[in-house]
């Protein structure tokens, strides 16, 4: 009786280990990339990155839009898969920021969302004109102005911050001002590419009392982190631009994270 008892329990024993070893692995499998600590860049740094990227690797400014709005798609996806069944708005600034919304727009439509684009103040660079050739060409509409917090609520499902990139110094010009009062007082999720608007690239968000502070559910970095990142308290950190020379990486020794498989984005947090 009792080997029979023992028999039973090894085989009771053997299922439950066979179990948790599946389940470790589940676990494992959907688990965010762990990264030991990536350099946050200061103003100068990431200028200079930058500039390094253009003049010495020979990268156009178009390159790397693509680059970084392909990575800021994925990472949207990763975060968002089942917010497509309503529009996502990208709102897009006049600079290199902005340019990176538009493809970011782009490429989420390929992704299956249904983005939007709100661009209020446009350039007459060839590059940006283009960018929204390109968007319009795609059946991606343009909307003239911004909706209230409560109509934004009830269209959209997600929004998307492209204003102002980490060359931002205050004052924010009055155009954008109540854009960006819009988006700190939204109660839908708020993406962030590279910085979020308004804030010091350095010392996080704004304590002037003028400016409005945005608090994003997730923040892309692009190429690297910038030191206002180590405020961000959202859920979700990704880094996007799976790009950087190794010997770029090692000169600033930037730390950047393995990226997962084919992936152009990595959780950070």
């Amino acid at each position: 009786m009792i080997s029979y008892l023992i028999f039973f329990q090894t085989k009771s024993d053997d299922k439950m280990i066979s179990i948790c070893r599946k389940s470790l692995l589940l676990v494992k499998s959907v688990a965010p990339v762990s990264c030991r600590m990536v350099k946050h860049l200061a103003q100068e740094e990431a200028i200079n990155v930058d500039l390094e990227l253009f003049n010495t690797y020979k990268f156009s400014v178009s390159q790397l839009m693509e680059l970084a709005g392909l990575s800021c798609a994925q990472a949207v996806s990763h975060c968002y898969p089942s917010v497509q069944s309503k529009p996502v708005l990208v709102l897009c600034g006049p600079g290199n920021n902005g340019g990176d919304g538009l493809v970011m727009a782009r490429h989420l439509q390929l992704l299956g969302y249904t983005p939007q684009i709100f661009y209020p103040k446009r350039t007459d660079k060839e590059l940006y004109k283009d960018l929204v050739v390109q968007a319009e060409l795609s059946d991606i509409p343009f909307i003239d102005s911004l909706p209230s917090s409560e109509d934004l609520a009830a269209t959209y499902s997600l929004l998307v911050d492209c204003v102002f990139g980490f060359s931002f110094k205050p004052p924010v010009r009055p155009q954008f001002s109540p854009i960006l009062d819009t988006l700190a007082k939204t109660n839908l999720p708020l993406v962030c590419v590279d910085i979020p608007s308004g804030w010091d690239v350095e010392l996080g968000p704004p304590s002037d009392g003028a400016t409005p502070a945005l608090s994003p559910d997730l923040l892309i970095s692009l190429t690297a982190p910038k030191k206002c990142a180590q405020h961000f308290t959202g859920r979700f950190h990704y880094l996007g631009g799976r790009f950087v020379p190794r010997q770029l990486a090692e000169k600033y020794q930037l730390d950047l994270p393995e990226y997962p498989g084919t992936q152009c984005c990595v959780r950070i947090n």
